[in-house]
């Protein structure tokens, strides 16, 4: 019996990436015997043991190969690890993506087909060289670029970005209707898509920072361009079928225009809302703070995420400023002894009650953690003037402010210094035990940096 016991004793084992572990056993014949089991994804869990005749039997039942036609599929489409090498909002982002690609597609072959009829494309009264000289026009404006701060708002931006696709394909479809504009229609239309080509690289430039979690930037957007050139490759097969059959009726090929881009932005809308960010800019920053002031709990990330306004709020806002230069907000030796004065941490703050603007001069030695008690503490001075119920200090604080004069915001500010010694750590310790990566983050900072030595509690170099 214990050699028996001894038998089937587990000699060792192994497993893919997450999934789950098999474990090899000793035969009665001296063998190895496998237990396989199928790929975790796919939901094959269903178990057995194979007896393999050699060293090449004991490879057939390795555990997370699929079989050939989807281990194939997956290596051209899927990036390598797949999904424990991506976030876990890759897979849904990547469907929705590929349906608003698809009807992307569609709509941009019924733009072309307008913007050729426009040109002079079937037209026997139409010349080559004026043909060619509009289509030049047309293509001049490629040289335009856009550069903004894309990163601290990729959502919002990249779905900008495709609305505005689909408002320079409207007025390529519209071009034609009106020949004496077509020139402006067009070359309008081309700028719109130089927007977008800038933005929508930029923002997929960063979720793809996003989705690749093992150091696989490279992998993941080759495998988006394969997914994304199967998607095209689709769109160009059924816009070959499509396009005879809206061919010489303008109102049909105008609805099924209105229709595909109804789906492009349904579905540009739930990708973006699928994706959940682990880092924090101001609008997620925003709506986590408020939610602890008046709840006293700190929203995960794929609540915070499911709650960040979409179609607002992607433009920097002007009551937080991060990185300003001091000479902005000083003018003279009092000034800058007034602004230091009750700030230990490396950065100043000055708050405008009237305008509620909080300005933020950030020092050499400032760290993402710096930068993120800087935000929280505007937010919370602008969270004074609003409405809500917040702590018991920070209550008696808005009292004061609504009831005191406006050229007393240094006290407040520096009272709320104390406060937020108090409250930011727990805050913090709040964010880091909910998900959130306070190691870095997405808020929009500028590049100006100071130095002071005026502080007569803490001397800053």
């Amino acid at each position: 019996m214990a050699d028996d016991a001894g038998l089937q004793a587990p000699l060792c084992s192994e497993q893919f990436g997450s999934g789950e572990a098999r474990g090899c056993r000793a035969a009665a014949d001296g063998s190895l015997q496998w237990e396989v089991r199928g790929w975790r994804w796919w939901g094959l869990s269903k178990a057995f043991t194979i007896k393999p005749e050699g060293r090449d039997a004991g490879e057939v039942g390795a555990p997370g190969a699929a079989s050939p036609p989807l281990s194939g599929l997956q290596a051209v489409f899927l990036p390598q690890g797949f999904p424990d090498s991506v976030s876990p909002d890759y897979l849904p982002y990547q469907l929705w993506d590929s349906v608003q690609a698809f009807a992307s597609s569609l709509s941009g072959s019924l733009a072309t087909q307008a913007v050729l009829l426009g040109i002079g494309v079937g037209n026997a009264k139409a010349t080559v060289s004026a043909a060619t000289a509009t289509w030049l026009v047309k293509g001049e404006l490629d040289l335009w670029s856009l550069t903004s701060k894309l990163d601290c708002n990729a959502k919002q931006w990249r779905l900008f970005a495709d609305i505005l696709n689909d408002v320079a394909m409207f007025l390529e479809i519209m071009a034609p209707v009106y020949p004496i504009c077509f020139t402006m229609t067009v070359s309008t239309s081309n700028l719109a898509k130089c927007i977008v080509s800038v933005a929508g690289g930029a923002t997929r430039a960063a979720l793809t920072v996003h989705q690749a979690r093992r150091n696989n930037m490279a992998d993941v957007s080759a495998k988006d361009s394969s997914q994304e050139t199967l998607v095209n490759l689709a769109g160009l097969l059924v816009s070959l079928l499509m396009l005879p059959l809206v061919s010489g009726f303008p109102g049909f090929s105008i609805g099924c225009f209105f229709f595909l881009t109804a789906l492009h932005i349904y579905a540009n809308y739930r990708a973006v809302r699928a994706l959940v960010m682990e880092t924090l800019n101001e609008g997620r920053l925003r709506l986590v703070l408020k939610h602890y002031l008046q709840r006293g709990e700190v929203l995960d990330p794929t609540t915070a995420n499911r709650m960040e306004p979409l179609w607002t709020g992607f433009w920097p806002t002007p009551s937080l400023s991060l990185g300003v230069p001091l000479h902005h907000l000083v003018s003279s030796v009092f000034e800058l002894q007034q602004l230091v004065e009750g700030h230990q941490e490396p950065y100043l703050l000055c708050w405008d009650q009237s305008r509620n603007q909080v300005q933020v001069v950030l020092n050499q030695k400032a760290d993402p953690k710096t930068v993120l008690r800087a935000a929280t503490h505007g937010l919370i001075l602008g969270a004074l003037q609003g409405d809500g119920p917040l702590p018991a200090e920070l209550e008696e604080l808005r009292n004061r402010v609504w009831a005191g004069p406006k050229k007393e915001s240094w006290v407040i500010v520096k009272e709320t210094h104390q406060v937020l010694d108090m409250l930011f750590p727990k805050f913090l310790k709040g964010l880091q035990d909910a998900g959130w990566k306070t190691e870095k983050h997405q808020l929009e900072v500028d590049e100006w940096r100071a130095t002071w030595l005026l502080s007569p509690e803490k001397k800053v170099l």
